[in-house]
């Protein structure tokens, strides 16, 4: 069944398929990104062509592939230790400033190294700042960013809260499974109201190194002793 483009009419029948509704709606910026396709909608379309399958090559090339091309796929810190840190001072300066918008961060961490994985740095950088700031945030980067890295990193910030709302945000972009998989698969158990049967499905429409890892179903359902922050 897809993520999105479908609706649901009968509520008992809502309340039993809630893990695949349709993706939250968010409205674009217009003119921010470009003609570039968001990698959310690359995941999505392929996702549509066969709903019950992972997606062709785990939906490589990606759209940004013109980027990247000629890079390492991921620069690794020497220290990793420090992996993350850059990601963060660009979020705390992000968000000091009240009237920042989401989309300035379209393309802010393209030339540092963004981790694909639960971090630290990052973590406490969405703890720093307003709550419903960085859930807000975190929802565009997922759904509008043309680049990779960006997009890591608002699924990064959606990976510090328990909203169920975001399940489908972040089972869309986790079917990318090469570069989204890790978080998805960290984020998704800690929503409240199904996020385990939300990364069972992801796990079953997910191959190779993607589905290992969606498969281990971290339990992080918890919630942190900062719920009331922000």
């Amino acid at each position: 069944m897809p993520l999105a483009g479908k609706r649901w009419h009968h509520a008992e029948h809502d309340r039993q398929n809630r893990v695949i509704r349709p993706p939250v709606s968010v409205t674009p910026e217009p003119g921010l990104l470009g003609p570039q396709i968001s990698l959310f909608d690359h995941a999505l379309s392929l996702h549509r062509q066969d709903p019950n399958s992972p997606l062709p090559r785990d939906g490589e090339p990606y759209p940004d592939e013109h980027q990247y091309r000629r890079r390492s796929r991921r620069e690794l810190p020497e220290d990793q230790r420090l992996a993350g840190v850059d990601v963060a001072a660009i979020l705390d300066a992000h968000f000091a400033r009240a009237d920042a918008p989401p989309s300035e961060l379209a393309d802010a961490f393209h030339d540092v190294d963004v981790p694909i994985q639960h971090n630290e740095h990052i973590a406490a950088a969405a703890l720093r700042a307003d709550k419903q700031r960085v859930q807000r945030t975190g929802r565009w980067l997922v759904r509008h960013s043309g680049d990779r890295r960006s997009a890591v990193v608002g699924l990064a910030l959606l990976a510090a809260d328990w909203a169920e709302e975001d399940i489908p945000l972040i089972q869309t972009i986790g079917l990318l499974s090469n570069w989204f998989g890790p978080l998805a698969a960290d984020a998704l158990p800690r929503r409240h109201g199904g996020g385990q049967e939300a990364l069972m499905w992801l796990a079953q429409r997910v191959a190779g190194w993607g589905r290992a890892r969606s498969r281990r179903r971290p339990d992080r359902s918890h919630r942190p002793a900062a719920e009331d922050h922000g």
